[in-house]
């Protein structure tokens, strides 16, 4: 089943929008719905990670401070 949905684009976007459907030959629906379902899905992977993470802390699964220091350490020697 599909739903409509309406959606306000700024005259910039629309303009690149339009150019994007001109060069796939697809129309400006394929390519919002194709957007919107990436968008989805991209933010509901970040989401539960973001839910796993509150668990973890939550429950006091935390790093040491050892090993904060540690990671600290290797991405500013490697800059």
């Amino acid at each position: 089943m599909t739903a409509s949905v309406t959606v306000r684009l700024d005259e910039q976007t629309l303009a690149a929008l339009d150019e994007m459907a001109r060069k796939t030959s697809r129309s400006r629906g394929e390519i919002v719905a194709r957007a919107v379902e990436d968008f989805v899905a991209s933010d509901a992977r970040l989401l539960e990670k973001i839910i796993e993470g509150l668990a973890a802390a939550d429950s006091g699964d935390f790093a040491s401070d050892e090993e904060v220091a540690r990671v600290r350490r290797k991405f500013l020697s490697s800059s």
